[in-house]
């Protein structure tokens, strides 16, 4: 069973939490990730690129030149797609790029992303993670005190107004919570920074 220390927003240690290992000590499947990550971005994608048909160009209704005897090529339309500026052939329309994972999939990659940080030593757990009042000063401290000096997902129980906004304008930080991490944030992220509620949640979802 993993053992990390537990932190206050000052940076110091205040006792220690054992993590579930069913969550944080599974073997890595980096096949399951790697899925995960693919369907993330997959369902990410608007798929609105479309480009014009030789019906969808304006001009063109009428025949160039009579079909036979000018001694040059049969033609319809000057839109046709040989001609330029001229219609598309095949090419991309608006359409839906997502599609399901199976959920034993998603689950594994979640549990092996998490596992990663666990062995890479890039968790960071919280007692509690309370900001007075709105400042991203006070974040850019908090982060400071944690000796973070490369990007962070910070992992809330519940949506926290205070530290979400506080955090919003830092260009390498994310908020995110329980209900909502994904395995692409998770390895995207250098540091998972989760408080001791938002890991006892997580534990009873996952487990």
């Amino acid at each position: 069973m993993p053992k990390v220390d537990v932190y206050n927003i000052n940076g110091q240690k205040v006792g220690d939490m054992d993590l579930n290992d069913n969550i944080f000590a599974v073997e890595v499947n980096k096949v399951a990730m790697h899925s995960a990550v693919v369907n993330i971005l997959a369902n990410a994608r608007q798929g609105t690129q479309s480009t014009k048909t030789k019906s969808e160009v304006r001009g063109g209704g009428k025949k160039p030149w009579r079909q036979k005897g000018t001694g040059r090529a049969r033609q319809g339309s000057i839109r046709s797609a040989q001609w330029v500026g001229g219609g598309i052939v095949l090419g991309p329309k608006p359409r839906s790029y997502s599609y399901t994972l199976p959920k034993k999939v998603k689950r594994l990659a979640l549990k092996s992303a998490l596992t990663s940080k666990v062995i890479e030593n890039n968790i960071i757990v919280l007692d509690d993670l309370k900001l007075e009042a709105i400042k991203t000063k006070e974040m850019v401290n908090v982060l400071n005190n944690l000796k973070v000096d490369s990007t962070a997902l910070i992992v809330l129980p519940e949506v926290d107004k205070n530290v979400v906004l506080s955090a919003r304008n830092l260009e390498n930080v994310k908020t995110a919570t329980t209900n909502s991490i994904n395995t692409y944030d998770i390895l995207k992220y250098n540091k998972f920074i989760v408080t001791k509620d938002a890991v006892s949640k997580i534990e009873e979802v996952y487990a």
